[in-house]
């Protein structure tokens, strides 16, 4: 995605008939104070922010480009908005981020009460070595997204265990010459079918159902009583949040 900066400076250029990649280029190393900016010479490895430190941080790790991924902290009380970022790091081991935010003064890192944050160990440990006064906070989204792999694991493995049977099934026909004809639910799904066709509905509550969807539910419930106990357990872990 362009830029708002760069789309302004193609616009103006197109209007004054000068190249806007040139203008912009003009703009970073002339007008601006880009050549001044104290972190220049680190920006692209990470970034700090102290003065939007606050009482309540959230740290949590993100793909920004090209799949790389960065830590960053934010600062809740901003809302996303102007003064939220408190330090955005290049990669996430905690040894380099704890490195650099060890260079605050201890008296700005104090001021953090509370910390939200996934279970990863190196943000517990980005959090305890830096910030050792502040409350440790596991994000609920964290939690209900375990609870649903959880869920999507086991029926995977039932999924794994039904192309197994199948594969038997077939392998047994072609031996004695006979033809392989899979027993069918009566949506006309074959248990492989079923499961693989899940996965979709597990993700919503049942009222959400299509019609197609209930019928699947029931029967794969039906059929995996220990899917249909996971699948319940999953809302009252979301409403204990």
């Amino acid at each position: 995605m362009v830029s708002t900066k760069t789309n302004d400076c193609h616009t103006i250029g197109g209007f004054y008939g000068v190249n806007g990649k040139k203008l912009q280029r003009h703009f970073r190393d002339y007008l601006s104070d880009f050549k001044e900016w104290k972190q220049k010479s680190h920006a692209k490895r990470w970034l700090l922010y102290p003065e939007n430190m606050g009482p309540y941080l959230f740290i949590d790790e993100t793909a920004l480009s090209k799949g790389e991924f960065y830590t960053i902290i934010i600062n809740k009380k901003a809302k996303g908005k102007k003064g939220a970022l408190v330090g955005i790091f290049q990669g996430t081991k905690a040894e380099l981020i704890i490195e650099q935010l060890l260079k605050l003064p201890s008296s700005v890192r104090s001021k953090v009460k509370e910390i939200t944050l996934d279970m990863v160990y190196s943000m517990k440990h980005i959090v305890k070595a830096c910030f050792p006064k502040a409350i440790q906070v596991t994000d609920r989204f964290h939690v209900q997204k375990l609870a649903i792999e959880a869920l999507q694991e086991l029926r995977i493995k039932y999924h794994w265990e039904a192309l197994d049977r199948e594969n038997e099934a077939i392998k047994q026909c072609k031996a004695t010459n006979k033809q392989y004809t899979p027993t069918l639910f009566s949506n006309g799904d074959s248990t492989k079918q079923l499961l693989a066709r899940s996965r979709y509905l597990l993700y919503k509550s049942p009222e959400k159902w299509t019609p197609s969807q209930k019928e699947r539910g029931q029967l794969l419930f039906k059929e995996y009583p220990q899917l249909k106990k996971a699948y319940g357990l999953v809302p009252n872990i979301k409403k204990h949040l």
